[in-house]
């Protein structure tokens, strides 16, 4: 997770990070860091590891370190057979590469780069036996005239682009991968519209309507009865952007305060507890939810062992930082 001390609104770049008239939000510091410390203390409740990312004042897009890139394979092998391939993001979060590369080799894993615009497991993530690849069109990002009140609109796009499938194919040659591509633009990542749960990741959340009319056909004939349909009310409050972690036996699902009770039961019926925790802040004001604030790297068991990437676990754990 990144340290939230200077999470701000600094590119403004996808439409919850403004109002309006176009003009960039204003974060309340304290809720969200009382949001952030609330979430991490209650993954740690729920046996997870939480290490954290050092802020920088210049870059407030650390907040959210799925877009760091992906580990793959994430699950099922040993450590040295894994590798973290590091995205290509925007512009304005670009200098976070040099960031999130020496932390993640400080952690003992190997790196190599993505060449395309990609934006990391908000983009690629597995799902029952395929790797769900999503992306829309990759824009300049801009204000247009527009006949409305007011009279101009700003142009957002989308964050990975198809190109990039080339790269991730040859990475992930082992796995079927399913290319769908995202029809929303405040719905700019796939995991603000999928998210893959249930012991082999077999069950899926979806939001339809924010993805193209040929790429919801493509997951009700890969996933059918497994496919969980999003509202329209859940959707608007990132339900998609959850969490699943694996602790002494039992799945639990990490999802956003105000879910329905529908989907509330939906997941528990399929053999999941829900978990839900306060991030609006992060949401309203930077357009990413739980799992953007989240970068997966496996279980416990399969992390590299040295004496180099101990202490360095032990530096920056959550617990160390901030105490229990």
């Amino acid at each position: 997770m990144g340290d939230p001390r200077y999470f701000s609104v600094r590119g403004g770049a996808n439409p919850h990070t403004r109002n309006v008239l176009g003009m960039k939000k204003k974060v309340d510091p304290e809720l969200a860091r009382r949001q952030w410390h609330a979430m991490a203390k209650t993954l740690i409740a729920h046996g997870a590891e939480v290490f954290v990312v050092e802020p920088r004042e210049d870059l407030p897009g650390l907040v959210y370190p799925a877009n760091a890139g992906f580990l793959y394979p994430l699950e099922g092998c040993p450590a040295a057979d894994k590798t973290f391939h590091l995205a290509n993001l925007l512009p304005t979060r670009a200098a976070e590469r040099e960031v999130y590369r020496p932390f993640i080799e400080s952690l003992g894993f190997k790196t190599s780069a993505i060449a395309h615009r990609f934006e990391g497991e908000a983009d690629f993530f597995p799902a029952a036996r395929y790797m769900l690849f999503t992306y829309g069109g990759v824009v300049r990002q801009r204000f247009v005239p527009a006949l409305a009140i007011p009279p101009w609109r700003r142009v957002y796009g989308f964050r990975s682009d198809a190109e990039a499938l080339g790269e991730l194919g040859a990475i992930a040659a082992d796995r079927e991968i399913l290319t769908l591509e995202l029809a929303l633009e405040a719905h700019y990542h796939g995991d603000t519209v999928l998210c893959s749960f249930g012991p082999r990741r077999e069950f899926l959340l979806a939001y339809m309507a924010g993805l193209s009319v040929p790429s919801r056909n493509s997951l009700l004939d890969a996933f059918g009865a497994n496919l969980v349909e999003l509202s329209e009310a859940d959707a608007a409050i990132y339900a998609a952007n959850s969490f699943q972690l694996q602790h002494e036996g039992r799945l639990y699902l990490f999802m956003p305060r105000g879910i329905s009770d529908q989907l509330t039961r939906a997941v528990q019926e399929r053999g999941v507890e829900p978990v839900t925790t306060d991030v609006s802040e992060f949401l309203a004001k930077g357009g990413g939810s739980i799992k953007c604030m989240i970068l997966d790297l496996g279980a416990a068991a399969e992390q590299p062992v040295t004496a180099d990437s101990a202490a360095f676990r032990v530096e920056r754990s959550y617990r160390r930082l901030f105490g229990s």
